[in-house]
């Protein structure tokens, strides 16, 4: 997927979320004359700024993180150094997470900075090199500014929501607005709000796919043979999350915030089903090639729609095309 078409396509989903929203809303306030909705928009705002400003250190406690200083990692700490260096961003804080799945996230807000998380498992699963492709990928995430943009597009289906499912209650139980017969526009408007805010969530779903693949191509092109070592990786992550999910079942919380992590957690499962066969691969790039090779059916590209993360033989199959 070129850098061009990468650009566009976010900026032109991002474009429409906002202008449908926008439009949307506006007729709504014309149509009803509410403040109070003005108000309730103003709330959901408020609350997302306030989540996404204390969201690290909830990230911390959920996923058990403890800053890795020098002494603890030299290693590990000398590469996202090195990497923040050359892809041009300030060095994270560097994290570990206590999850045994390999995985890897950046998450960050102005009150607790920008930080860069590994797991316990991406480390005893993965080589040096493919760890190195990994934080490169999630340093691209901080380059583009996705954990601000990401917020910034998800408060306004959560602003939806929570205006649909007020007018709908309010048409429901609001003895004054049956007298005057507005309840019947409060609930069809509440339903469009519903409707509006399942449109928006497929289109933020969209944006956060393209931002995975923006962070793809830098750590491919800032990361020495790149594409390999995060083709890799990404190989290595789906099947092994994919095995342990099937053997032990839920593993640990890796689902709450699943959208930061480097492949989401909940499509292991059927990812390493679809590659089941290459199980007994000899190199990893074996791995990779059998799963370049599998087909992407109608089903895939379906339930692509509601992921957060690029189904993983399109996304290989896009790194290779920058080798």
């Amino acid at each position: 997927m070129s850098l061009l078409k990468l650009r566009l396509g976010a900026i032109g989903t991002l474009a429409l979320i906002i202008a449908t929203s926008t439009l949307f809303f506006t007729v709504v306030l014309s149509l009803t004359r509410a403040l109070n909705l003005v108000a309730l928009a103003f709330c959901v705002v408020l609350f997302n700024i306030a989540q996404w400003l204390v969201a690290p250190y909830l990230i911390d406690g959920l996923y058990g993180t403890q800053s890795v200083s020098e002494s603890d990692n030299p290693k590990l700490c000398a590469m996202v150094e090195n990497l923040s260096r050359k892809i041009g961003v300030k060095t994270p804080r560097l994290m570990m997470a206590n999850l045994p799945i390999p995985n890897a996230f950046a998450y960050g807000s102005p009150i607790a900075g920008s930080r860069v998380a590994v797991t316990n498992g991406l480390l005893k699963e993965l080589e040096d090199e493919e760890v190195e492709a990994v934080v490169g990928h999630e340093l691209g995430h901080l380059k583009h500014r996705d954990v601000q943009v990401m917020m910034l597009v998800s408060v306004l289906p959560a602003i939806f929501y929570y205006l649909g499912y007020s007018m709908m209650m309010s048409s429901a139980y609001g003895r004054g607005n049956r007298r005057e017969g507005s309840g019947g526009l409060a609930a069809l408007l509440g339903i469009a709000s519903m409707i509006l805010y399942w449109v928006l969530t497929l289109f933020v779903l969209g944006l956060s796919r393209m931002r995975e693949y923006y962070a793809d191509r830098t750590s491919a092109l800032s990361v020495e043979d790149g594409p390999r070592k995060l083709s890799e990786a990404l190989a290595k992550i789906v099947t092994s999350t994919g095995r342990m999910k099937t053997r032990y079942g839920h593993v640990g919380n890796s689902s709450s915030f699943k959208a930061l992590f480097i492949s989401d957690p909940d499509r292991a499962e059927t990812d390493e089903a679809a590659i089941a066969a290459s199980r007994m691969f000899r190199t990893d790039q074996r791995l990779v090639q059998e799963i370049v090779s599998k087909r992407v059916t109608t089903l895939d590209r379906a339930l692509e729609l509601f992921s957060t993360h690029p189904n993983i033989v399109k996304r290989l199959r896009a790194l290779q095309g920058l080798s």
